[in-house]
């Protein structure tokens, strides 16, 4: 069995660890816009290229590949699942029709009000151009979010009271994104965020535990948005601060995208991950990603019992029901590693040195090797993630991993820390009412 992963970052080196683990003994090969040091060393060959249908295609026809995973969001905007799936090369990775459920934030709001899919907030599509129409939308919603809808890496959309503090700079950067584009503008949901991320053929949905990512770049929830700053997950389906319920609604959700993504865009094969908010009036969707989370893929995928090259198969032949698809139960919590100065100003080029990491596993994500040192590119570098019984032990292990590691770098202290999680708990019974 020949599997190609496309894609360099700390998302693609998880899910390469999780490949070779394989009872199959699969031959990894991949294909990386830069070398990714964790996930080369797993690798029997691998291209450094765009990741593309021209670089790709080539490739996977000359090495035999029998499968191929797509990592990263980029690569199905392009339409390299269809010329994967067109040449016959099964793909964990929607088609681009299916796709347009993250690729165009407008097409997903859309697509969830006419199919009556539950959790859609209060949304209006403003078209490119027309800035008195954005202006009158944000007037009437008021307390609103503002959003590209394209893709911006999870780093273009704002929302009141965090990114301007009034209707006027709401219109200011509505006006601004609507000189390249259409844009989303709809209520500014408040709760506690959580992820749910599911395998699916398309048919069947295989569910992970649900995660909590941490997009602010310092402790306390303060700073700017990053691409996520670390997240943790419980010893079970749920985080401390939700209820069964909440789980269950998520879920539902899902299904009911998947079978109408079926039924008017195409099979969708691959990873949905969804993006939810508990609100006071129960779980809404902040977003949905055809593809893993970058962290939350780390607190997911090293608990995965079931063979992961057995799921892509089952997942090409459309046959996931078949399969049951466990997580081991236990805690995790991901810390990310990044470099000074991060996201503003973030310092490049410097040297990472690994020492005892412990118990704490690692996973390289925007770095570079260079004649066997490791250096910052200026993003995200390295994903510490601690597992045990307790959030507890997991935060104890990815903490004592973090100091192992040299360098001008620096990570959140919180993330998984009981204060912070007693904070949502009450937070989330407060939404309650309680």
């Amino acid at each position: 069995m020949k599997v190609l992963l496309i894609g360099s970052g700390g998302r693609e080196h998880v899910i390469a660890e999780t490949i070779a683990r394989s009872k199959q003994h699969p031959d990894l090969y991949a294909v990386m816009s830069r070398k990714n040091p964790g996930t080369a060393r797993l690798c029997r060959d691998f291209l450094i290229a765009n990741e593309d249908v021209e670089s790709v295609i080539p490739y996977a026809r000359s090495k035999g590949i029998d499968l191929a995973v797509i990592g990263p969001e980029a690569p199905l905007d392009l339409g390299l699942a269809d010329a994967l799936e067109d040449g016959g090369i099964p793909c964990l990775g929607p088609r681009y029709a299916p796709a347009q459920i993250e690729l165009d934030k407008a097409w997903a709001r859309i697509f969830m009000r006419k199919h009556h899919i539950n959790g859609c907030p209060v949304f209006e599509v403003i078209e490119e151009g027309d800035v008195d129409g954005a202006h009158a939308v944000i007037e009437r919603l008021g307390d609103v979010a503002v959003k590209p809808a394209g893709l911006t890496g999870g780093k273009g959309v704002r929302v009141m009271g965090d990114h301007f503090s009034d209707i006027e700079g709401a219109k200011s950067y509505a006006s601004e994104l609507l000189n390249a584009g259409k844009v989303v503008i709809e209520e500014n949901l408040k709760g506690e965020e959580f992820t749910v991320q599911a395998l699916t053929d398309g048919e069947t949905l295989a569910f992970a535990p649900a995660v909590q990512d941490h997009k602010r770049a310092y402790d306390g929830d303060r700073g700017p948005n990053t691409g996520g700053m670390g997240s943790y997950s419980d010893a079970g389906d749920i985080l401390p601060f939700m209820r069964k319920q909440d789980y269950e609604d998520a879920k539902e959700i899902m299904r009911d995208t998947i079978k109408n993504l079926k039924k008017y865009a195409g099979v969708y094969k691959g990873v949905l991950y969804g993006q939810f908010m508990l609100t006071a009036k129960g779980v809404k969707v902040i977003e949905f990603n055809a593809r893993f989370g970058d962290p939350e893929v780390m607190n997911v995928l090293p608990l995965l019992r079931t063979d992961f090259v057995d799921i892509l198969s089952a997942i090409a032949d459309e046959t996931l029901s078949d399969i049951n698809v466990e997580f081991e139960r236990l805690a995790t919590v991901c810390k990310y590693l990044v470099p000074a100065g991060y996201p503003e100003n973030p310092v490049k080029d410097t040297v990472v040195e690994i020492g005892d990491t412990g118990d704490a596993l690692l996973f390289y994500s925007s770095v570079y090797e260079k004649e066997g040192t490791v250096y910052t590119t200026g993003s995200r570098a390295i994903a510490v993630l601690g597992i045990a019984q307790t959030i507890e032990d997991a935060e104890k292990i990815a903490s004592s991993g973090l100091s192992g590691i040299d360098g001008d770098l620096r990570a959140r202290s919180d993330i998984g820390t009981a204060a912070l999680i007693q904070k949502r708990i009450e937070h989330a019974a407060r939404l309650r009412g309680l």
